[in-house]
């Protein structure tokens, strides 16, 4: 996922978004836990997904609080 992709989502879309990366990430460590991940990398990549979505969100929030 893109920063670009990202910042064009509603502050709505973002928290879906992040629910959804966090449940995936949950998912790939008990995977890794079990033996069964095939793509490893995927565990960094949700991560730093999940770090993007939280950046802009704060962008996206740090407006509406002044």
């Amino acid at each position: 996922m893109k920063a670009s992709e990202v910042r064009s989502m509603t502050v709505d879309q973002l928290k879906d978004k992040l629910f959804q990366l966090k449940k995936e990430q949950f998912n790939l460590r008990f995977q890794k836990a079990s033996g069964q991940l095939e793509r490893t990398a995927r565990i960094g990549e949700v991560r730093r997904d999940i770090a993007r979505v939280k950046t802009i969100l704060r962008e996206k929030a740090a407006p509406a609080a002044n």
